[in-house]
């Protein structure tokens, strides 16, 4: 471990490796939570729904890019070091998220305000790519051993901070403006307010140490080869089965907590008051979750703990939403209670049960594969795929039995799949 490593206290680099996923999540999220609002601004559209799968088909759009986001900075970061690879991605969603604050709209700019909402967020898909999984790798390696679930659950803390944080401001900025102002400028500012914490974020990763696990791999020569190409050659058939093990999680947390305030607001009848709030209330809650999910994984095992939460989720998903389709606010705030405990079950062990399953010279590329591929394929279509499946079935608890299926997939991958390192 080299001087500078041994100077930075773990505290302050766990908060540094998870500070920047608050700036990522909350700029790619805000802008699923703003689609209702968005959606005729830039795609004028007679019937709701389909301006809403169009303004979500780019939500996609973005999620699509992140294997490519995943190849680059997993090079990079295999290669040169978990430390700049986190400082590349930050910047570089920052940028385009206050980009889009600044956009013209339809009346304004005709097709080309779309063209260049998408070019932005795809911007913001190479950059998510690379975030969530450096933090992730980051966090585990410099992590006691016995705690590595805990402490690398804060990298998908500070995501779930910042779409709560996502969530929290395009509520209070609805409320303050009122829905006029929102459609007219307000939509703007939660993209405009990203330049605050980018700063932030930046100055805390100025100072953040290399990782030690990859400091000797780096001194031994495992970092000098062709990281995307080792994973190709030697590790193939695992990142498949990575990337079908979590399935339900990267499907169910979109849908649930991205989504929702639109399924609520817009196509549950009728609609369920507070939508935006009950939504931040149990992200809250998901939050205090993680962590506890990541030190029961420490003491009972990752796989044990996100089997029984998957499990449980799949059988219980489709007579959970049938209860939130009578629109009742209490019933819809029970239900996503018990649904964010679900996930923080499965999401808290996640970070340390991928970090085991690779080696470290090629961790971050193989990680970003198997975690990007599911995230673009499956979590970044869900809010499309989920109001798709609506309009063409006519049951609005349709999106439910995607999820079921998802989760019988899930368990068998899972239980099947096994690490590589065992935790000490």
């Amino acid at each position: 471990m080299t001087a500078h490593t041994a100077a930075v206290s773990p505290r302050r680099q766990a908060f540094a490796g998870g500070v920047g996923n608050v700036l990522e999540w909350y700029d790619f999220a805000v802008y699923g939570f703003l689609a209702p609002v968005m959606a005729p601004l830039f795609f004028p559209q007679e019937d709701t729904l389909s301006g809403l799968i169009n303004t979500y088909g780019i939500f996609a759009a973005g999620y699509l890019m992140r294997p490519i986001g995943g190849i680059i900075f997993g090079h990079i970061g295999d290669r040169l070091g978990r430390k700049k690879a986190l400082q590349l991605s930050i910047a570089m969603m920052a940028i385009p998220t206050v980009l889009v604050g600044l956009l013209p709209v339809h009346a304004q700019a005709g097709a080309a305000a779309a063209a260049l909402l998408v070019l932005l967020r795809l911007v913001q898909g190479i950059s998510v790519g690379g975030e969530l999984i450096g933090s992730m790798s980051y966090l585990v390696e410099t992590a006691p051993p016995r705690h590595r679930g805990l402490v690398g659950s804060w990298s998908v803390c500070g995501g779930v901070a910042g779409i709560l944080l996502g969530s929290l401001v395009a509520s209070v900025v609805t409320s303050l403006v009122g829905e006029a102002a929102m459609s007219d400028w307000g939509w703007r500012v939660p993209f405009l307010l990203s330049a605050v914490i980018f700063v932030l974020g930046s100055w805390l990763r100025r100072s953040l140490a290399e990782s030690p696990e990859f400091e000797a791999a780096a001194e031994s020569g495992a970092t000098e080869g062709n990281p995307l190409k080792e994973v190709l050659q030697q590790l193939p058939l695992r990142v498949l089965h990575l990337s079908t093990s979590i399935l339900l999680f990267a499907t169910s947390f979109y849908l649930l907590f991205v989504w929702m305030p639109t399924y609520l607001t817009d196509i549950v009848q009728p609609p369920v008051a507070h939508a935006l709030m009950i939504n931040t209330a149990t992200m809250a809650l998901l939050l205090l979750m993680i962590p506890l999910g990541g030190h029961l994984s420490d003491r009972f095992g990752r796989k044990p703990v996100m089997l029984w939460a998957t499990a449980i989720m799949g059988v219980s998903i489709y007579p959970l939403f049938l209860v939130i389709d009578h629109g009742v606010m209490i019933q819809a705030l029970m239900i996503q209670t018990g649904l964010a405990i679900l996930i923080g079950m499965i999401q808290g062990p996640l970070p340390a049960f991928m970090v085991e399953c690779f080696p470290v010279n090629n961790r971050y590329t193989a990680i970003g594969l198997s975690y990007n591929i599911t995230l673009a394929l499956f979590g970044g279509t869900a809010p499309m795929v989920a109001t798709w499946l609506i309009k063409v079935t006519g049951n609005i608890a349709s999106p439910a039995l995607y999820l079921a299926v998802l989760a019988v997939i899930s368990v068998v991958a899972m239980a099947t799949l096994k690490p590589l390192e065992r935790p000490a």
